[in-house]
């Protein structure tokens, strides 16, 4: 029967049908005319769900081993996995749970630090479905235990949770129009459009994974306006592209928050409350810019070519990432750590670099310079023995350090921005 490691499995080869559906995206875009993507901003994206699976490798024991465990000791019924109701009325309880979770993530604070990485673009294309929370997995297992305490199988929860995340990819994207009768029954590219949006229309609707009948149901449906076209982001804009960041800055702010809070009361409320909600003296002493929907998109000016050089680094971090997936089940504990961390420095690093800050090139090419050393070092990259391997690793990561000195030299001009790359 289906387990976590045929999800696994499934996510890993599922990943080039999605980047062939964004190389899609991006060429019927231009040829309608239009500009989607944003080099940064899709590598921010995309590094922060290579993140999102690196953390998942480590957090399944939670979240499976606790789904597991009430199951075989707390169920009500023991449902059969091999009946076809079990597998329909599972998908819907299991979309049912997650229209629940997504909606306690817009009106939770501590759940919207975690979900909050989904919003951070402003684009609003395929590679937005691949930005993910490395966090979530804290709290959100907790929202599909009735499902366990049922009695549906974990091979069954596993399967439709996979059904019901890869159902949301192709709903991200600004190229599909209305759709008529579909809009009113499913989660839909119009309806998670208004989602994503930050006009005041639209602010905390349309939950709904795959139904979007649940947001009809409970009040929080709102249909796409052609006269209020969506904007995207947050409300309290990420302006970064460090990933790491992404998935840190809504838990630090509140942290501060609760800090400065004078009354014990405000520094536990500050967490539970919606997301934006200060104690009234916190927001004297310590206050934020109004929100101005008309604000500038965050877009660093940056060399043709400097952009150019991140999309090739993150390609081959990305191949790295795919491989430390491959080596979950075979590589010990003390390794899969030691791969994860330096994925994680690896995209932090390209990240900074990609803000056009000078720490980043310092950054950039000390990871360039490790990884090189690294790849010699261990005689063989992560359970790779070969040693052309080594020698190719590090003989392609020299090469990358060359060329960022090289591009260090290269002068930023205002018309020279990533901006006319896509």
């Amino acid at each position: 029967m289906p387990n976590s490691s045929t999800q696994e499995v499934i996510i890993t080869w599922a990943t080039p049908v999605f980047f062939a559906l964004i190389a899609l995206e991006l060429l019927v875009a231009r040829w309608r005319g239009r500009r989607v993507y944003h080099a940064s901003d899709a590598i921010n994206s995309l590094g922060l769900g290579v993140i999102s699976q690196i953390v998942a490798v480590f957090s399944k024991l939670l979240t499976l081993g606790i789904y597991a465990w009430c199951v075989a000791h707390l169920a009500l019924f023991a449902l059969p996995a091999d009946a076809w109701w079990v597998w329909v009325s599972a998908l819907l309880l299991y979309d049912f749970f997650y229209y629940w979770l997504h909606r306690a993530g817009h009106e939770v604070n501590i759940l919207w630090a975690a979900h909050v990485v989904h919003h951070q673009s402003e684009d609003y294309n395929l590679s937005t479905a691949l930005r993910q929370t490395g966090s979530g997995v804290l709290l959100g297992w907790i929202f599909y235990l009735p499902m366990a305490l049922l009695g549906y199988p974990l091979q069954v929860f596993v399967v439709v949770a996979l059904i019901d995340l890869l159902y949301q990819f192709w709903v991200h994207t600004e190229l599909v129009g209305r759709l008529g009768w579909f809009d009113r029954v499913f989660c839909s590219p119009s309806n998670h459009r208004a989602h994503h949006a930050v006009n005041d229309r639209y602010l905390d609707k349309n939950y709904g994974g795959i139904l979007i009948l649940w947001d009809r149901l409970f009040g929080s449906f709102v249909e796409e306006n052609d006269d209020d076209p969506p904007i995207y982001g947050t409300r309290a804009p990420l302006r970064s592209w460090n990933p790491l960041w992404a998935n840190a800055e809504v838990y630090w702010a509140t942290l501060k928050d609760a800090w400065h809070a004078r009354r014990w009361r405000d520094k536990l409320l500050v967490w539970i409350k919606p997301p934006g909600w200060r104690p009234a003296d916190v927001a004297a002493r310590f206050p934020k810019p109004a929100f101005d929907i008309q604000r500038e998109r965050y877009s660093p000016p940056l060399p043709a070519a400097l952009v150019v050089y991140g999309v090739v680094q993150f390609a081959l971090l990305l191949g790295m990432g795919v491989h430390f997936l491959d080596l979950a089940k075979r590589l010990p504990a003390s390794g899969l750590l030691a791969y994860a961390g330096f994925l994680l420095l690896s995209l932090a690093a390209l990240g900074v670099l990609m803000e056009g800050r000078r720490t980043g090139f310092w950054l950039e090419l000390a990871r360039l310079a490790a990884t090189a050393m690294l790849a010699l070092a261990m005689d063989g990259w992560f359970a790779m023995t070969q040693p052309t391997v080594s020698f190719a690793i590090a003989a392609v990561y020299v090469l990358g350090a060359a060329v960022l000195v090289a591009l260090d030299r290269w002068p930023v001009r205002s018309t020279d921005s990533e901006l006319r790359t896509l």
